[in-house]
């Protein structure tokens, strides 16, 4: 079970903490000669701890915000101590060092750990400075630099989780792709098998009873059903039974029917599918063309499979055009085309 923690409440305590510190400065504003400073110290505290909670679209703080945090880390305790003898007990009047300490741990955990460090740093010199060696741990720097240690340590360990964890669902999207692949490529074998087994079947069970002695037209057979074994490889989604019955009947009456499905039509489904077969099937069976080419149209433009029918032109109106005119060049003897279709994408195409 995951157990998660909403980020406003996170803020919230963060905001609530960092308030705490103001109120022990103002209670502390009596020990000052001069209390401007101080307010104005606060008043820049409580802006950068603004600036730092504010939220973002990324995780880590802008550069300029952890720069402002740090500038203000550097300037409160210069103006702070300038009002105060380290010599006396100073009591609340010292509320910068956990202040600080607070904003750099905020810093710190949204990625700016190097900022963090060199507020801390700053001012563990500057207390050192100020009061001496000693007294670092009476003026709580020794628990703020802690405090920055956990927050760099728990931040730096919650990044590398998120970036491993984004690493594992990409991973696991790789394995469910390459299953589905596989899965697709194994009842696309089947399907190919069961296909070419119930088509060859019958013909090979001939062969084995009459061992291997066929008459010329079995042989015929043999040849067209060898086209549509290669059709089922080469024509893939431009088959359906319709397709394959129409198919293999103008083999049977003579004609060359090649299949080639380029993917132009893997986008295609249900309904709109079946009105390209449907469409493809009929003009098939109203053909008497010598050879016929059916492919997809690649590239996602208006029409889904292009069909043509090519024959041998008329013998009587070859011979009146060799009558009218005197020399006919070699180009009389080309195929005609006898059929052109080009079957839409969608049905709108249809309608328009």
């Amino acid at each position: 079970m995951r157990v998660s923690v909403p980020r406003w409440l996170i803020v919230l305590l963060a905001a609530v903490f960092s308030c705490y510190h103001l109120v022990l400065a103002g209670v502390s504003l009596d020990r000052f000669d001069d209390p401007w400073p101080v307010l104005a110290c606060m008043v820049a505290y409580a802006t950068a701890t603004v600036a730092a909670l504010w939220p973002s679209r990324r995780a880590a703080m802008p550069a300029w915000t952890a720069a402002f945090a740090l500038a203000v880390s550097v300037v409160i305790p210069l103006q702070i101590t300038s009002q105060l003898d380290p010599g006396d007990a100073n009591g609340y009047a010292t509320w910068y060092v956990a202040a600080i300490g607070t904003l750099m741990v905020i810093v710190a955990t949204r990625r700016r750990q190097w900022f963090a460090w060199l507020g801390v740093g700053f001012m563990a010199v500057h207390g050192v400075a100020w009061s001496g060696l000693g007294s670092l741990a009476d003026l709580g720097v020794v628990g703020s630099v802690t405090w920055v240690a956990f927050a760099t340590a728990i931040s730096s360990t919650l990044t590398r989780a998120s970036r491993e964890t984004r690493e594992f669902i990409l991973a696991e999207h790789e394995a469910a792709d390459w299953q589905a692949a596989q899965e697709a490529h194994i009842n696309e074998r089947q399907y190919r098998l069961v296909q070419t087994g119930r088509t060859a079947r019958p013909m090979l069970l001939a062969i084995v009873a009459q061992d291997g002695d066929l008459t010329p037209e079995q042989r015929q057979e043999c040849l067209n059903l060898e086209g549509a074994i290669r059709d089922e490889i080469r024509g893939r989604r431009l088959l359906d039974d319709d397709v394959r019955r129409e198919v293999m009947a103008a083999r049977r009456r003579g004609a060359v029917v090649s299949l080639l499905d380029e993917g132009g039509i893997d986008d295609i489904e249900g309904d709109e599918l079946a009105r390209i077969h449907r469409s493809l099937a009929e003009a098939l069976h109203g053909s008497t063309a010598d050879r016929i080419i059916i492919r997809t149209v690649p590239g996602g433009g208006d029409d889904a499979v292009t069909v043509v029918g090519l024959g041998s032109p008329d013998l009587s109106s070859n011979a009146l055009g060799r009558a009218g005119s005197v020399g006919a060049d070699e180009d009389d003897d080309d195929d005609e085309v006898q059929l052109w279709l080009q079957i839409p994408r969608s049905s709108d195409d249809v309608r328009a």
